[in-house]
């Protein structure tokens, strides 16, 4: 989506389409009361004999305006005023948004600077203004014989006063790299899973590495490289698929000094998901698909990352696998041997995604990282917990669970910090190996955690589960694209440490 700032007054823009946010039974806002005036009170009129209801999220078009340069108006309802929180803000974007998208116009207009929210300023509305655009232009269809026509609009201006105007300009860009990072991630995760495969991640990995303009290194690691490694448990959940595994390595050196440790983030790559020899009942297995969202959200911040060009060294890791039910397929009570050395009793093949993820864990402590995150669709148990808003957050390091918690109240994309107290251990011992690869039913998303905890005591470590947040069931089925905005944020805040450390010293 291409953008531009203007800080001239909106009556006098030309445009296709002009939208204005209102509050209802309030006074109007600034940008709305000056074009109200311009138009000799039709906003006001309008208001007055309830031809348009402000409440959260309605919309309406206006196609004409008299005394406006704008071809049509586009109200958009914020609710009450006092009731005007971010989620609001937030919603009442997203619903300005889908009904341009769906207007014969190829640009527009939008005044969503002068929206009052406490402690958020110009950067992070243009932030969310372009997230939006982007989300909302978002389609997916090109596996269907006629596909739905794609949205026209390619280009938005926003309005800002002129103080503002760099922080306006610096928001958008953010914001429109953030949110094409979101859509890589969604394709990725709406992919059906004879196309996305482990493979399939790799080429586009490459495709990344190749169109970077060398700012992207990428290494490839097959079966018989993990095998030589001694990377035993990713391999063993690939063992029953004809499709083979591979261990994905992206490294991004942006900081001043080469030697900068850098922050690791770690996705779930398991393409396709049967639960193996403990096979997934039928219904809703299509959507195990989405349990390579992790890997996604990964693909999509490196997407973001490779446009904003962050002053920091970066390691993306995928741990790609496809978990089928053949003959040679890992069967319950099997004990395989982790890249770490630990021995792990499979108690269940289903929770096979802390086993492709305890190797990758130990495969990033070679770059001495400053910080790792992995982020996988681990445990149904999570969704009991928290629903579909939060990520579940777990973490062997206190600071950076707060980093990342304040990341996601930043994005709008928001984690909840979960205990990861010793006692829980206790669940994962077995008597025949090191551990087992499950807890049982009672605090799941702990003891998950807790298993890949064991492979991360050699770094600040956080594990995200997006089992709840990474795809939509239902009428609305499709990947969401979380938790790039919350990753690109962290990555983005640690950059601007690194920045003050360095001016400080």
């Amino acid at each position: 989506m291409e953008f531009s700032v203007q800080t001239a007054n909106p009556a006098k823009t030309e445009t296709a389409c002009l939208v204005i946010p209102m509050f209802k039974g309030s006074d109007l806002l600034p940008t709305a009361a000056s074009l109200d005036d311009a138009s000799e009170r039709l906003i006001s009129q309008l208001l007055e004999r309830g031809d348009f209801d402000p409440t959260l999220g309605n919309v309406q078009m206006i196609p004409f305006a008299p005394g406006l340069c704008a071809e049509r108006l586009l109200l958009v309802g914020l609710g009450e005023r006092e009731k005007c929180q971010e989620g609001a803000f937030l919603k009442a974007l997203d619903a300005a948004m889908v009904a341009l998208t769906k207007l014969p116009v190829d640009e527009a207009s939008i005044a969503f600077n002068d929206v009052p929210l406490e402690s958020r300023d110009s950067s992070w509305k243009a932030r969310k203004v372009l997230e939006a655009a982007e989300r909302a232009a978002y389609r997916f269809d090109q596996f269907k014989s006629q596909p739905a026509p794609l949205a026209r609009l390619n280009a938005l201006t926003l309005f800002s006063e002129p103080e503002n105007a760099t922080l306006t300009q610096q928001g958008a860009q953010i914001g429109a790299a953030i949110g094409q990072g979101i859509n890589y991630a969604r394709t990725l995760g709406n992919l059906p899973g004879n196309v996305c495969t482990p493979s399939y991640l790799a080429q586009q990995a490459e495709q990344l590495g190749k169109t970077s303009n060398g700012a992207l290194e990428v290494d490839i690691l097959d079966e018989e490289a993990l095998d030589a490694l001694g990377a035993g448990s990713l391999l063993s959940v690939g063992r029953g698929s004809h499709e083979p595994t591979r261990l994905i390595v992206m490294k991004y050196n942006g900081a001043t000094e080469s030697e900068e440790a850098p922050h690791v983030l770690v996705g779930k790559g398991i393409t396709f998901d049967t639960g193996g020899i403990s096979l997934k009942p039928g219904e809703g297995m299509d959507e195990m698909k989405f349990d390579m969202c992790g890997a996604a959200s990964v693909f999509g911040t490196v997407k973001t990352m490779l446009t904003l060009k962050p002053r920091l060294n970066l390691v993306f890791i995928v741990a790609a696998a496809e978990n089928m039910p053949d003959g040679l397929a890992t069967k319950p009570g099997d004990i395989i041997k982790t890249l770490k050395g630990l021995t792990v009793e499979v108690l269940n093949t289903d929770a096979e995604g802390r086993l492709v993820l305890c190797d990758a864990l130990t495969y990033a402590e070679r770059f001495k990282p400053a910080s790792v995150v992995d982020i996988a669709t681990l445990t149904g148990a999570v969704i009991v917990g928290l629903g579909h808003h939060a990520t579940g957050l777990l973490s062997n390091d206190d600071d950076l669970a707060l980093d990342l918690l304040e990341a996601g109240e930043a994005s709008w994309d928001r984690a909840w910090h979960l205990p990861l107290w010793d006692e829980y251990q206790e669940q994962l011992e077995s008597n025949f190996a090191d551990l087992a690869n499950i807890g049982g039913r009672p605090a799941g998303t702990i003891t998950a955690a807790c298993f890949l905890s064991r492979f991360a005591d050699h770094f600040p470590w956080a594990h995200l589960d997006i089992a709840g947040t990474a795809w939509h069931s239902g009428k609305q089925k499709g990947a969401t694209g979380r938790p790039v905005g919350l990753l690109s944020q962290y990555l983005l805040d640690r950059e601007a440490d690194a920045q003050v450390e360095t001016s400080v010293n």
